[in-house]
């Protein structure tokens, strides 16, 4: 049986599936860590969604949208995500993890890690931030999974037609 799908990549998952089930098995590990660190799952989910954001990664950002919605995020958080610095809409211990998932993310040169680091201390405890550390690295060993093996998005099927608007509506 082919383990490479219709395009140009090979999925690597399939292809190295041992590698691979080693890989989800750290992600286990690390959910147990998040948890046993207090971290609340929605935000594990919205440390997902932005690195994948950060990353790029299509697929891995479609499972963790649909999974935070499960959880009780809201569309309108997820909406300004991109923003979070600038929305108002998350608290200062989001706001802490994620900067340093972004932080471990992007690799930031020792000055900028080293003021992510200090306001994660601020407002995360050594234990959580262990957790947030191991979630953004985790997340970041998915994507690349993704990326490289160019995983699709399938596409959803609208349960209702489109509302236009009515002149009168505009566009706003």
């Amino acid at each position: 049986m082919s383990t490479t799908p219709p395009g140009d990549r090979v999925w690597i998952d399939r292809q190295s599936p041992q590698a691979y089930r080693a890989l989800r098995e750290t992600a286990k590990a690390v959910r147990e860590t998040a948890r046993a660190a207090g971290l609340d799952r929605t935000l594990v989910e919205l440390l997902n969604i932005r690195v994948s954001q950060i990353n790029g990664c299509a697929s891995c950002l479609h499972l963790h949208v649909r999974a935070a919605l499960r959880r009780g995020e809201t569309t309108q958080r997820l909406a300004v995500l991109p923003a979070w610095r600038d929305a108002g809409l998350f608290t200062d211990r989001e706001r802490a993890a994620l900067a340093l998932a972004e932080s471990v993310t992007v690799l930031p040169d020792a000055r900028v890690q080293d003021q992510d680091y200090a306001e994660a201390a601020r407002h995360l405890t050594p234990e959580e931030i262990s957790a947030v550390a191991w979630v953004a690295l985790t997340m970041n060993a998915f994507n690349r999974v993704s990326i490289v093996s160019r995983h699709p998005v399938p596409p959803q099927v609208a349960t209702a037609p489109p509302r236009t608007a009515t002149a009168q509506e505009g566009l706003a």
